[in-house]
């Protein structure tokens, strides 16, 4: 007899027809098998909280192998499953390098192991990602890599990077490209501006992202591969992406929830939480940002969580590590979108799951028969205090720490099975 639960009495979230209704969802063998049908099974009743896709990360590093001091596969799925992240894009940046076949099936070993969310790995584009040898692409795209980078680096050389983009195109396979101008990007902390500069920080031009973007969307185009940017945070980088969607260019593009809430402002004590790649822009970027979020030209939102470990990040900003943890706050970040009435809860979930899920061609991000069960049921509304500390993820370095946002994970499911149950369903 095959497992049935029925989900009753929840707002359902379709980021498909972009409506939320009252309904009710059956689950069996991991799937929808049907929406607002008559219960049946184990009938659980969601109490007219909202129930939505699972949120597909895209873009996550996990520090396994090499560093699961900062992160592991372990820690990494609880902090998702608190964050009603059902599926993790994992970046190749580890400790040795994702790029080779044998590594990468260590990897996905360790996360079938370890891991209660569904983990969809990228490979290195170029081996030890140092943009100089490519990589065995169609090897690792058979051991399970959904997608190529070259993580945070910009591959320096353009002949390497037309050539490997023409052996992922011929896989017809994704490539995740990162828009930072190498020279310009190289060795700093900030964007260049009067605040930079008052502050004495090394700087980069924001036209960086967009001189990184010009030039690999023109071999992407060259190659006619699947070209994902992805993060743009500057407006022109924004209106050149909208442009090139209207010529009918095969490229999409995401953008980080840090990059939507900060600005350069928020390293005004030199708090290294807020030293992300790319940099914190100007408020006018980000403001920009904020007013077309609601425009097709962004696909994505993702988290970019980036563990690191504490004596990584209490150095001079300068010297300091990138990145920020990401992964149990996103949801409660991007509602605040919601909540602040910039984006309403479908167009959201179009955003975190059912564009990622396209972009992936993966079966799931969608409320339909026949898809994955992943699922995360959530009280928009509740209010939530960010204390680092209390976060599941090994290292800490989140930027929300102190912060009041809304928004709380009541339950989350991966292919029907409940992974995560908030300890009171509710709490006050």
């Amino acid at each position: 007899m095959s497992k049935i639960t029925t989900l009753i009495n929840a707002i359902l979230i379709d980021p498909k027809t972009l409506t939320q209704t009252n309904g009710s969802i059956t689950i069996e063998e991991g799937f929808i098998k049907r929406i607002n049908g008559p219960a049946r099974g184990n009938i659980i009743d969601c109490r007219k909280y909202c129930l939505a896709p699972g949120i597909i990360d895209l873009g996550v590093h996990i520090c396994e192998p090499g560093e699961r001091h900062k992160e592991s596969f372990k820690s990494a799925s609880m902090a998702a499953a608190a964050g009603g992240v059902t599926s993790i894009v994992t970046f190749p940046n580890t400790k040795p390098v994702i790029d080779n076949p044998e590594l990468l099936e260590f990897f996905m070993k360790r996360a079938r192991e370890s891991s209660k969310v569904r983990i969809w790995p990228t490979a290195a584009i170029t081996k030890k990602v140092e943009g100089k040898e490519i990589s065995e692409l169609s090897f690792l795209q058979d051991a399970g890599a959904v997608a190529f980078t070259n993580g945070l680096k910009s591959i320096e050389n353009p002949k390497i990077l037309l050539r490997a983009l023409n052996y992922a195109s011929s896989l017809d396979s994704l490539f995740i490209g990162h828009c930072e101008d190498y020279y310009f990007s190289e060795g700093v902390s900030a964007t260049s501006s009067a605040f930079a500069t008052k502050m004495g920080l090394s700087s980069t031009l924001k036209e960086a992202e967009l001189m990184g973007l010009e030039r690999d969307f023109l071999l992407a185009d060259l190659s006619e591969v699947n070209y994902h940017a992805a993060q743009i945070t500057t407006k022109k980088s924004f209106l050149r992406i909208k442009e090139l969607k209207s010529l009918g260019k095969k490229i999409t593009a995401g953008t980080s929830i840090h990059h939507l809430l900060f600005d350069e402002a928020d390293i005004k004590n030199y708090r290294t939480f807020f030293k992300l790649r790319p940099p914190l822009r100007s408020n006018s970027d980000k403001l920009f940002l904020l007013q077309n979020i609601k425009d097709s030209t962004l696909d994505t939102i993702s988290s970019f969580h980036l563990p690191q470990d504490e004596e990584s990040k209490r150095l001079p900003f300068e010297k300091a590590a990138f990145g920020a943890i990401g992964l149990q706050t996103l949801l409660p970040a991007c509602l605040k979108l919601v909540n602040d009435k910039i984006i309403d809860l479908p167009q959201l979930f179009r955003k975190i799951s059912l564009n990622p899920a396209k972009i992936l061609n993966i079966k799931s991000g969608i409320l339909e028969e026949g898809y994955f069960a992943d699922l995360v049921l959530f009280d928009p509304y509740k209010p939530l205090l960010i204390d680092r500390f209390s976060l599941l993820s090994k290292a800490k370095n989140t930027p929300f720490d102190g912060y009041q946002l809304f928004g709380k994970v009541l339950k989350t499911f991966v292919g029907g099975e409940e992974i995560y149950k908030s300890r009171n369903i509710n709490d006050t």
